[in-house]
């Protein structure tokens, strides 16, 4: 079987295809074929050697992948030969794994899937469990019926647009060009505001006459975060899920308090506070597997490549100009 590789971190060129025989199952595990391959930022980050919880090299990047059961070990009976299932790394011991035609599991990680689901479209999942579990952990007694998020077209960010508006709320995103704002409408985006053209903060007030959102989701930081928080109504909570930008150079306490008046949350989020909890974190999996499989959300997939050119892959996702999902095919 052909397994996507890295011996060293560094650029997309370390990425390396190689020949490995195929896993045999033993007691509790199963085997995956591989359908189709999702490629995102922690698979950058741990190409680059720059992952919080980096597996030992050598290692294959991969985080998540669609397919079906190729074969079972003794004793494993929750699932069949010819199951359609998604795996994705949070659920394994250790992160990465998925850049390969075959994968060996244990029997309690796969998803089964339901009958007739599109492969490729369960493969972008991931990405909407994420969004499910900030819009699901920042629902308190008041819930949030407008939301402003940062990087409307991304991957995140745009599963987080449908899941927004299935839930009912009002969304203001924004994005970088013309063609993710076209994007992000398609989502479902009501509001597109293009950061690089426009003053976000004024922005948002004037959409919302001035109250502000009840939801900020922010995966940039620096001194959008400060932004964030001033858009924010009464009440209203702010999720930071990344810093690309770094740490805001003002006293964020200080900008909370001149904002007393408001009341307002400052959450920082990850998946990784679930490995504690694993059962819940695969309730949110289900949930948005149950919600694709009722055609309440359309993940899009923007390009398809075959598995031996996954270093391609990463460049086109570093360079960021691709719309949708990037998935990898065996």
């Amino acid at each position: 079987m052909k397994t996507v590789v890295i011996r060293r971190t560094g650029g997309p060129e370390v990425l390396e295809t190689v020949e490995q025989p195929i896993p045999a199952p033993g007691p509790g595990e199963v085997v995956v074929r591989a359908a189709a391959i999702g490629v995102g930022w922690p698979d950058v980050l741990i190409r680059t050697g720059v992952y919080k919880w980096m597996p030992p090299l050598p290692t294959s990047p991969g985080s998540d992948m669609t397919g079906t059961i190729a074969a079972i070990g003794p004793d494993v009976t929750a699932l069949a030969v010819g199951d359609s299932v998604l795996v994705t790394a949070r659920d394994l011991k250790q992160r990465g794994g998925c850049y390969t035609e075959y994968l060996l599991v244990p029997a309690t990680a796969p998803y089964r899937l339901p009958a007739g689901i599109d492969l490729d479209s369960a493969a972008c999942l991931p990405n909407y469990q994420v969004a499910w579990a900030m819009l699901q952990e920042s629902r308190g007694q008041r819930i949030p019926h407008s939301i402003f998020i940062a990087g409307a077209a991304g991957g995140v960010g745009s599963a987080a647009v449908q899941l927004a508006r299935h839930l009912g709320m009002s969304v203001i995103g924004t994005v970088s060009s013309s063609d993710k704002a076209a994007f992000a409408r398609r989502q479902g985006a009501e509001h597109v505001i293009n950061y690089r053209l426009e003053p976000v903060l004024q922005r948002v007030l004037d959409i919302t006459a001035g109250r502000g959102v009840d939801l900020v989701l922010d995966h940039v930081g620096g001194a959008g975060l400060i932004d964030s928080l001033k858009m924010l109504a009464p009440w209203g909570c702010v999720v930071s899920y990344n810093a690309v930008a770094g740490a805001p150079e003002a006293n964020i306490f200080a900008e909370m308090r001149a904002l007393l008046s408001k009341s307002l949350t400052l959450r920082c989020f990850s998946m990784h506070s679930y490995d504690a909890e694993p059962e819940r974190r695969r309730k949110l999996m289900t949930d948005v597997i149950s919600l694709l499989d009722a055609g309440a959300i359309r993940p899009a997939v923007g390009l398809t490549l075959p598995l031996s050119e996954a270093t391609e892959a990463h460049r086109c996702i570093e360079q960021g100009n691709v719309l949708g999902k990037i998935l990898l095919k065996p």
